[in-house]
């Protein structure tokens, strides 16, 4: 299934680099298109695009990557493995109608496309320059990676989610750091189930840092939260 949604070209000239954001259950593409605007500034080279998820929410307006009917890592894992083929083609469609080398992407996923960027961006042949999820959970496993095969990773939850529990994170974090990842995390005060003004202005700084090479793809877990 070929997928589609909204596109937003780099604000300076051609783009050297692409972040696809994965947008949640019940959404679509739109629901998170609009990052592009809040990090064009400092991601001025940048392209971005959001696909819709491939099926709609039965009885709703919005798409779904995979049905949920609970909170449950292992339906969250079966469901990313049936949903990850449909983006993982968008991912070299995208990169191939800009001309752009598959280590110049970074996928950014909120809720239920945090799992799925996850789940492909850690196993695509070549690995992404980075990944950002926001509010979402580890569905498995990590893959066993080399050193140096490990993308930078920023995950983001707000410590008052009523959906995905925001200790979800911290038990990602940690699967992910044990593995051999580099690991960044930050949690929003206060925050319910979406993404916080400060996880944005991280998230944007991250992926810039990640596409110039200043972030190391092994190390330790950490936060980065400063308050404002």
């Amino acid at each position: 299934m070929t997928l589609s949604g909204p596109t937003t070209p780099a604000a300076a000239g051609p783009a050297t680099h692409l972040v696809v954001l994965v947008h949640g259950y019940g959404a679509d593409g739109n629901d998170l298109i609009d990052l592009a605007s809040h990090w064009q500034p400092v991601l001025p080279g940048v392209a971005f695009a959001a696909p819709n998820a491939p099926a709609r929410v039965p009885g709703g307006p919005g798409y779904q990557w995979f049905p949920i009917s609970r909170i449950d890592p292992h339906e969250m894992a079966r469901g990313v493995e049936a949903a990850a083929p449909a983006l993982d083609a968008f991912l070299d469609a995208e990169l191939t109608r800009l001309g752009l080398g598959p280590e110049r992407l970074a996928l950014a996923g909120f809720s239920q496309g945090a799992m799925l960027s996850l789940h492909v961006g850690l196993r695509r042949k070549v690995r992404p320059a980075a990944i950002v999820g926001f509010s979402g959970l580890l569905a498995g496993a990590p893959p066993a990676l080399a050193e140096g095969e490990w993308p930078p990773i920023l995950l983001t939850h707000g410590d008052s989610d009523p959906v995905i529990p925001p200790q979800a994170m911290f038990l990602a974090a940690g699967q992910l750091g044990a593995a051999g990842a580099a690991v960044q995390w930050h949690l929003a005060p206060g925050m319910g189930h979406g993404i916080d003004p400060d996880g944005l202005t991280l998230a944007g700084h991250f992926l810039g840092q990640a596409f110039d090479g200043r972030l190391k793809s092994r190390g330790p877990v950490r936060s980065v939260y400063k308050p404002s």
